[in-house]
């Protein structure tokens, strides 16, 4: 189990890493999207990779502190720091004063953590040091970066970025950016673009679809949601094709080979989710949140190289004793459903609603985010070759309570290619989840998803 093992990480002193070169001091203000209250948190990410060698006769530190510097030069905004207007507006003030960079060591090798790359990752937050006062939203940095030496050579670059100035797809592109530098490019093959003003609230702004992702009024500022008193249990499921192919044998069959392996997951999860957590479920709404990346849904297309934030949030939601009386396969349709609500309209229809309303918070209830379709940060390559696991270390709990697990691109230690699932709820809870999980997808050898 990944919780069961323990290793000590000895850090060498923060540093800021500025632009490699002066950058322009401006005011760039962030996209209605982008300052939503919804955004207004960090991701942690955490990257293992194999065995290293010296390039071209610098180390790793020297390499991959020079190549973010330059690529720095191309994203300065996320040299600045965050600041607020009134009315809670978000701008980045483009300082250059950089991202904050810590080399570490840690004794353990990746033979030691091989059986332990599941999730929850363990000693995460020793591999992405929380340093004092950059752990908020304004006036910090907006990134922080560890890179944390194995004693077997391999190494695990540890990651923490703030989801005001980008998405995931963003995020993944300065990414790359800085892999390319590291490798001898001289500037990224794809120029970022900041034009954040492409999604901006319409003048006048109006609402013209319905959103019942978001609650009706804003809550007091940065709110936070009172934990449960009872401890919360971090724990993760992997999700093999035969899985798959499984859940979609329990489909009628008009419905199989329209659905995707996204629709078909959430689905499943949500109808678990449902039975684990509501007792009884007759009396309640079921219902689950998840993230759409929707830049295709723009004619003409977002310019290529935009990293900001162009992410939608719809809701399912049903009945839940509907839910858990019928097949998987009126769940599917219901995703479906809330899936294709989301069009160029209705993301613009969402960035008039949090000008109109004042940013509200998203409805509280789990979310799900699929990372199999962003270009898998596990294909980022500084020069050792692809990384062994790449992705958030855990499920993440926001500050107004939101629960946010990801799919993540995984392959086990059988070399099975699969999606990881981090989940966190209450431990009674996870048990009933866990046999809801093994009940849907197992085969008549019973084979197990829980992994973690």
């Amino acid at each position: 189990m990944a919780s069961t093992l323990v290793f000590n990480v000895k850090r060498e002193q923060p540093v800021l890493v500025a632009p490699a070169k002066p950058t322009p001091h401006e005011l760039k203000p962030l996209s209605d999207i982008d300052d939503q209250e919804g955004l207004r948190f960090q991701i942690p990410t955490i990257h293992v990779y194999r065995n290293h060698s010296p390039i071209r006769g610098r180390d790793l530190t020297f390499l991959l502190r020079e190549a973010l510097a330059k690529a720095l030069i191309f994203y300065y905004p996320f040299a600045g720091r965050l600041r607020e207007w009134p009315g809670c507006k978000l701008a980045v003030e483009c300082t250059g004063e950089g991202v904050l960079f810590i080399e570490a060591h840690a004794d353990v090798s990746l033979e030691q953590l091989s059986d332990a790359i599941q999730l929850p990752f363990p000693c995460f937050d020793e591999l992405i040091y929380d340093v004092l006062g950059s752990g908020g939203i304004l006036d910090c940095p907006l990134m922080l970066i560890q890179v944390t030496h194995l004693t077997c050579g391999g190494f695990i670059v540890g990651l923490r970025f703030n989801h005001a100035i980008c998405d995931y797809a963003g995020f993944l592109q300065l990414m790359r950016t800085i892999a390319q530098i590291a490798l001898g490019a001289g500037a990224p093959s794809i120029p970022p673009v900041w034009e954040r003003e492409l999604l901006n609230a319409r003048r006048p702004p109006r609402i013209t679809c319905c959103h019942p992702e978001y609650e009706d009024t804003p809550q007091p500022a940065r709110a936070a949601a009172p934990l449960p008193s009872q401890p919360l249990l971090h724990r993760s499921f992997f999700f093999t094709s035969g899985h798959i192919a499984t859940l979609r044998l329990r489909l009628p069959p008009q419905l199989r080979r329209s659905t995707t392996t996204f629709e078909l997951l959430t689905a499943c999860l949500w109808c678990c989710n449902t039975l684990a957590t509501l007792r009884p479920p007759d009396k309640d709404e079921a219902k689950i949140i998840f993230v759409v990346n929707s830049r295709t849904k723009y004619s003409p297309p977002l310019p290529d190289g935009y990293y900001g934030n162009v992410l939608a949030f719809p809701i399912v939601v049903s009945p839940a004793g509907d839910l858990c009386r019928n097949p998987i396969g009126y769940a599917v349709e219901q995703v479906k459903k809330a899936k294709a609500m989301v069009t160029q309209e209705y993301m613009q229809s969402t960035v008039d609603l949090m000008v109109i309303k004042g940013k509200p918070p998203l409805v509280r209830t789990w979310m799900v985010s699929d990372l199999t379709a962003v270009g898998g940060s596990k294909e980022v390559d500084f020069g050792w070759g692809k990384a062994v696991y790449s992705g958030p270390p855990q499920a993440l709990i926001e500050e107004n309570g939101v629960v946010l697990s990801f799919y993540i691109p995984f392959c086990n230690g059988k070399g099975e290619d699969g999606i990881l699932v981090p989940v966190c709820m209450l431990a009674h809870e996870m048990e009933r989840f866990s046999k809801e999980v093994e009940s849907m997808i197992n085969d008549k050898e019973g084979e197990e998803a829980v992994v973690g």
